[in-house]
């Protein structure tokens, strides 16, 4: 009996786990794609569905239409509030979901040539990103376990060609010992590609630390940065990590000031790891402040009131990439 169709289950389950791997935040859009005339002046505004070399698409918030945007030397890049310590920033920051506003004018192949673009983290769709995820998580585990259920039908098939080399000759019987070996090999690299794709969407925390700040303040005491430097050590030579990171306040004060106030605390985490720990800006999920919402204490009393004076600083990772990642570690 031929044994090839042994090693096309062993391929099958080795792309399988490749398609796991190579699952990304590529954004699909059914909308079609504009076209910018040549030397026209133009500003548009959408949300970055993908980002290529120099080349930025984005889904016109008016037209619905993608526009290609390129990226140049003399493309400035900037938010348009001073959320971080400087307004300008490089093309790391345009991650896909966020909103931006581009000036620029068209060239020859209907791309929009950009000079300005700018855009506020407070707005950017976190949601968008996340369903971003979901859905390329999807599509990975759709397609592996496509290849995974031919896998199975391959292996049943030589089975069934080994269950009639076994009432064969001397030479068949040897030849369907072979192919149950095989097989039992290639079940248990099936169900490793199926563990594999259940934990693609389970994110898992690596490391966290809980920072605390006085009241109506928002800079780092010296507990804080060394819990901070704990924490950039301890997730070293993590695989595929992001940093999420969450600004939070007490009642006291208005809600439009307690809004603010996490928003800069939130901040002054995102300065200390860029600056201080050499965390590159794309490993940081956009900071979020929450105000006075999701207390971790009653504020009722000064104990309670200094609890909820936090920032919660989390790394993640994806556990399915993790287990499957044969390459070095990514260290920060």
């Amino acid at each position: 009996m031929k044994l090839s169709g042994w090693k096309n289950v062993r391929l099958a389950c080795v792309s399988a786990v490749c398609l796991c791997l190579s699952a990304g935040m590529t954004f699909a859009t059914a909308a079609a794609t504009g076209q910018i005339a040549d030397g026209q002046k133009v500003k548009v505004q959408g949300v970055i569905i993908s980002r290529s070399g120099d080349l930025v698409k984005i889904q016109d918030k008016k037209s619905g239409m993608v526009d290609v945007i390129k990226l140049g030397d003399s493309t400035r890049i900037e938010h348009d509030k001073a959320f971080f310590r400087h307004t300008a920033t490089d093309v790391m920051a345009l991650v896909p979901g966020l909103t931006i506003e581009v000036k620029g004018v068209g060239n020859a192949d209907g791309q929009l040539e950009a000079a300005k673009i700018t855009f506020n983290p407070d707005a950017f769709a976190v949601t968008v990103a996340e369903e971003q995820q979901v859905q390329a998580n999807e599509t990975a585990v759709g397609k592996a376990q496509t290849t995974a259920d031919q896998g199975v039908a391959n292996a049943a098939t030589a089975q069934t060609s080994a269950d009639k080399a076994q009432s064969t000759a001397d030479q068949g019987l040897s030849t369907a010992q072979a192919a149950g070996a095989a097989a039992a090999e290639d079940a248990a690299a099936v169900k490793t590609v199926n563990q594999r794709i259940s934990d693609l969407a389970d994110y898992t925390t690596l490391t966290e630390a809980q920072l605390y700040f006085p009241e109506n303040g928002s800079t780092l005491n010296a507990k804080s940065k060394a819990d901070l430097d704990q924490l950039v050590s301890s997730a070293s030579g993590a695989t595929g990590y992001v940093i999420e990171i969450a600004g939070y306040t007490s009642s006291t004060g208005s809600a439009k000031y307690n809004q603010k106030l996490s928003d800069e605390r939130a901040a002054a985490v995102v300065h200390y790891l860029i600056e201080n720990g050499n965390v590159p800006i794309e490993r940081i999920v956009v900071p979020v402040g929450y105000g006075e919402t999701h207390s971790a204490a009653e504020n009722t009393d000064r104990k309670g009131r200094a609890l909820n004076r936090r920032v919660e600083v989390k790394v993640l990772v994806n556990k399915g990439l993790q287990e499957s990642s044969h390459v070095a570690a990514v260290s920060f």
